[in-house]
């Protein structure tokens, strides 16, 4: 007797099925992608019982003989492609002809369609992958779809759907990432006959990202273009300060398909950097236009993965564009620059201006019982700088006022407060110092007369008998003494006087994770340097101090945010200010 079998063709197309149809989502997913391919410029979905009962899709596109409706509900059947080599010059969101006849198998289904040139139409109805009836009907130019009782032959796969109200937040988020390519389609969606979205026609992006993510963050964002290499890449970026901690506001699109690829989101991180902490997610729409030789759209049933022919170039195109168009956007301290002659100003590097500094004014910190450091021991830790009237003619720039809780450094501007905090602001000062000095092999080390004598556990005694060469060349020079025993002989000259037991603990931490070789590596081992090399927060710094600091700040190539990501400073305007306390309505 064989043991192996044909299977009978409606289990098969229901195994088929659950490839392309998981949920109500999905459904809604490729109606509106074939709506679309159709040249529609009207969609219109309703749904019940978020899509359980009734999933509609109707548009006013190009419509279907009867033959073609007859044609539509077979497996393979398609009008996007005719041979193997049309896979890879796909331009259609549709192309595999499983769309119709999965729908079809696990629902009641009817289809109305009427092309526009001619003057009736017909109506064909399916039930679980059967014919039951097509017929001829009055009907406007376009197609209607509806799917009804969705998984009525396959319970054990419609007890696995969830409730209504998350169903319907599943199709929202796929409508949602459906509209942003397609401005000029007007999308609308129906939940029992209420309107829950609905996006009007426009010639611009900005309606749509306004109506997904806020008018605050679509106003907000910077715009990036760039054509490189036969790819063009269109961004919208918010500013760092509005991530979030879920990437579903991460929107990609490659050739008008929306697409979840770990690739692209690993790119748009890298050129975002170090202005988002760790745990963050920025929002961005991000449209890519590329021969669709170099992309391969069939690696998955619901096409939303794709494989790029030459993905390294499609990482590094994304993360310059986004880092080139985020180091263009200007510094909170310009904007409060009054320019002598604006044709004198040709980037920011140029915009460079003198901290007013002012005898501070006599008050005493209290509370505090850190040790304050003196001026000799941070102007140590700060760079030396360039006498500050060599620089671009501008006036006078921010005045510093004073230090609040021996945190922040408290800065009055044109237009209002601006807030420093002083940690954050001298890590990103050492963090690209000691960077520069590393790429240039000038690291300053810091020899000690009695080495100081350290007590690790035995995975950091292994990590350090591993490395011991790495950290050499960080400046960090370890002695195995016997045992979990170390003598520290010398250390990077920025560090002073840090909590060794702390540094070496999260600096062996990223030393477990990584090979010092690599760049994202030694990017982590000069944050953690950084991070205990800089002033604390609690100690007190004079107010020259303060301003040799924030013109440090200025000189940086991210003076916005520390190595960790977190913002250096916070601006408030007189107009926020006056609305705290009432003054203005």
């Amino acid at each position: 007797m064989n043991e192996i079998r044909i299977l009978p063709e409606n289990v098969a197309s229901q195994i088929a099925a659950g490839e392309v149809v998981d949920r109500p989502a999905s459904v809604v997913r490729e109606l509106i992608d074939n709506s679309i391919d159709a040249g529609a410029v009207r969609i219109t979905i309703r749904i019940e019982k978020g899509g359980k009962g009734l999933i509609r899709v109707s548009d006013n596109g190009m419509g279907m003989s009867r033959d073609d409706l007859l044609l539509c509900i077979e497996r393979h059947a398609t009008s996007k492609i005719e041979t193997a080599s049309d896979l890879y010059s796909v331009k259609s969101l549709g192309f595999r002809g499983e769309a119709i006849p999965s729908i079809a198998s696990v629902s009641r289904m009817q289809i109305t369609s009427r092309p526009r040139d001619q003057l009736e139409g017909h109506r064909l109805k399916i039930s679980g992958g059967k014919l039951t009836a097509i017929e001829e009907t009055g009907a406007p130019a376009g197609t209607v779809v509806e799917a009804k009782d969705i998984f009525f032959n396959m319970p054990a796969r419609r007890k696995f759907l969830r409730r209504s109200r998350t169903e319907t937040d599943h199709i929202i988020d796929t409508l949602s990432r459906a509209v942003l390519p397609y401005p000029t389609i007007n999308f609308k969606l129906e939940d029992s006959g209420k309107t829950i979205m609905n996006f009007p026609s426009s010639n611009q992006v900005l309606p749509r990202l306004s109506s997904l993510m806020g008018r605050k963050v679509a106003e907000s964002m910077e715009e990036a273009e760039e054509n490189n290499q036969g790819m063009s890449i269109h961004a919208f970026l918010a500013p760092p300060e509005l991530s979030r901690t879920r990437g579903d506001r991460l929107f990609v699109y490659v050739n008008g398909r929306n697409i979840r690829d770990r690739l692209i989101t690993r790119a748009v991180a890298e050129g975002y950097g170090q202005r988002l902490m760790k745990g963050r997610y920025p929002q961005v729409a991000l449209f890519m236009e590329l021969d669709p030789s170099n992309v391969d759209v069939n690696v998955h049933p619901t096409k939303q993965e794709v494989r790029f022919h030459n993905s390294r170039t499609v990482f590094q195109a994304i993360a310059s564009t986004i880092e080139k168009a985020l180091s263009k956007s200007s510094h909170p301290f310009f904007s409060q620059v009054i320019h002598q002659d604006e044709n004198l100003i040709k980037d920011n590097r140029a915009d460079s201006f003198t901290f007013v500094s002012k005898p501070a004014p006599g008050y005493s910190s209290k509370g505090r019982t850190t040790r304050s450091p003196s001026t000799a021991e941070v102007h140590e830790q700060l760079t030396p700088w360039e006498p500050m009237h060599e620089r671009s003619m501008v006036k006078e720039g921010p005045e510093v006022i004073g230090q609040l809780g021996n945190t922040y450094i408290l800065c009055q501007g044109k237009d209002g407060l601006v807030m420093v905090d002083q940690h954050a602001a001298h890590e990103r000062v050492v963090y690209e110092n000691l960077k520069k000095g590393f790429d240039v092999s000038h690291m300053e080390v810091q020899s000690l007369l009695l080495p100081h004598e350290l007590e690790l556990s035995a995975k950091e005694t292994r990590i350090a008998l591993k490395n011991g060469h790495h950290l050499s060349r960080i400046g960090i020079e370890l002695e195995h003494f016997g045992g979990n025993t170390f003598l520290l002989r010398s250390h990077p000259a920025i560090l002073k006087n840090p909590q060794w037991d702390s540094f070496f603990s999260e600096l062996f931490e990223g030393l477990e994770k990584g090979e010092p070789e690599d760049e994202s590596m030694l990017d982590k081992l000069l944050t953690v340097m950084a991070c205990h090399g800089a002033v604390r927060s609690g100690d007190h710094m004079t107010h020259e101090e303060m301003v040799h600091l924030l013109t440090q700040l200025e000189e940086m190539d991210l003076p916005t945010n520390c190595p960790h990501g977190r913002p250096v400073f916070k601006h408030f305007t007189y107009y926020e200010i006056e609305k705290m306390f009432k003054r203005v309505v």
